[in-house]
């Protein structure tokens, strides 16, 4: 897998390889195993809000130096050591330091973990977290529903090599409705090992769930289903190449045969869908709207909120441009230019998806932007925070409608994914809750 992290492969080489279509199943079925979870200890390391955060993709420079200038243990400094100017061995060492020193504890017996996130008295989401047995995707048991790129796979497998740890949960859905989602009822109408209230607007809660005799409930459930990658697409491939590196090395099975996961019940609490906004700092907005003009219908707008509802109304694809004084709504784009730049070997489905349109009609055809982290960034749910990077940058922002679950569960059962970074499924799980050692056991250094 080295090998194939450095090989330039494209996005849709790299992912078929590193989801796998060869590998040799290591179970049946899909797999959510207990495991000793590592917690940080209240009266050690502080309150739980303060040295939480959100999932390390969502966090930018000004979030990171907040979250870092809160408090001296915050996951932070494990999850992006090079916020604080550390390497990944570092961090590796700090993580073996902070259990040695009790700022974090390995917790005593295997457990499946009971997360909650609810605003006010609603529960917005409830499920398990445990380590997800990996499965190759031709086995039809964990559904990836976008590609990744080698650069990120081989940022997180460095970090997850020198820490040997998960120390973030993937997100994960289910079709549900069995006995798994009354063991986890079961454990919630429990006193919560952990509560808090974030700086995200939501309530967090853990639970834990020690009795064999329940995993083996949940076991039994989960076993004929099917679950799709809702978040973590490239935390889920590093799991991938982090197994095949410990399997070409000899090793047998092991803990590298899982990867720690939210996996989430979505007949009792469905996801939220949001959008991911693009911004192109080195594309000027005029030049962007004269561009897309030739090819879009374009209705100008002053205010935000009018324009964000035309978005939201408009049918077909639709993106609204902003970045400089006005924004602009672009509609209705040209037949001819559509099905010119359209891949014809992608389903009408996948073709119809705003995300996709995006990238080959506009960011590759039309505005010839190459399709790279430099060139393209990402903004999760927020179209002003979207708009207002563009603006500092001097740049563009296109702000796009959510895909549908429907649209993306489609496409993903049909063996298809959806343009990377189109969906933003959520509420996201919060990092730094439970971590997952790979040698729970093992020597820890001073």
């Amino acid at each position: 897998m080295d090998d194939d992290l450095s090989s330039g492969l494209d996005p849709e080489e790299f992912s078929a390889r590193v989801f796998g279509t060869r590998a040799t199943r290591t179970g049946a079925g899909l797999e959510l195993a207990p495991f000793r979870g590592v917690r940080f200890v209240p009266e050690v390391a502080g309150d739980p809000a303060s040295v939480t955060m959100p999932p390390y993709d969502l966090i930018d420079e000004a979030a990171a130096l907040r979250l870092l200038a809160e408090g001296g243990h915050n996951i932070i400094r494990l999850n992006l050591p090079r916020a604080a100017g550390e390497t990944y061995d570092a961090a590796g060492r700090r993580l073996r330091r902070w259990l040695e020193r009790g700022a974090l504890a390995v917790d005593p017996e295997p457990a499946l973990y009971v997360y909650e996130a609810a605003r006010g008295g609603t529960v917005l989401q409830r499920g398990l977290i445990g380590g997800l047995g990996l499965r190759a995707e031709s086995d039809g048991v964990v559904l990836p529903h976008e590609n990744v790129f080698p650069g990120p796979v081989r940022d997180r497998l460095a970090l997850m090599a020198a820490a040997n740890a998960n120390l973030e949960p993937i997100f994960l859905v289910y079709e549900g409705g069995g006995d798994a989602a009354g063991v986890v009822d079961e454990a919630a109408a429990g006193t919560p090992l952990t509560e808090f209230d974030a700086d995200d607007g939501l309530t967090h809660r853990l639970w834990r769930v020690t009795d064999p005799a329940l995993h083996a409930r949940v076991a039994a459930d989960l076993r004929g289903k099917q679950a799709l990658i809702a978040d973590g697409h490239h935390r889920y491939a590093t799991y991938r190449a982090l197994q095949a590196r410990r399997h070409a090395a000899g090793d047998g099975p092991g803990p590298w045969d899982a990867g720690l996961a939210l996996l989430v019940d979505s007949t009792r609490y469905p996801p939220h869908l949001g959008a991911i906004h693009r911004v192109l700092p080195g594309l000027r907005p005029d030049a962007a709207l004269d561009k897309a003009g030739q090819v879009f219908g374009v209705t100008g707008f002053t205010a935000e909120d009018a324009a964000l509802e035309a978005l939201a109304r408009a049918e077909g694809p639709a993106f609204l441009l902003g970045g400089g004084d006005s924004l602009h709504l672009l509609t209705g784009p040209d037949p001819d230019a559509l099905r010119e730049a359209m891949p014809s070997e992608h389903s009408p489905r996948w073709r119809a998806l705003g995300t996709a349109v995006l990238d080959h009609l506009l960011i590759r055809g039309v505005w010839g932007v190459p399709e790279n982290e430099n060139a393209v960034e990402v903004v999760h749910d927020d179209p002003s925070a979207a708009i207002a990077r563009a603006r500092r940058s001097g740049g563009t922002a296109v702000i796009l409608n959510p895909l549908k679950v429907e649209d993306v569960l489609a496409v993903a059962g049909g063996g298809e994914r959806v343009p990377r970074k189109s969906t933003s499924f959520g509420p996201k799980p919060r990092t730094g809750l439970v971590l997952r050692l790979l040698d729970p056991d093992g020597p820890r250094e001073p």
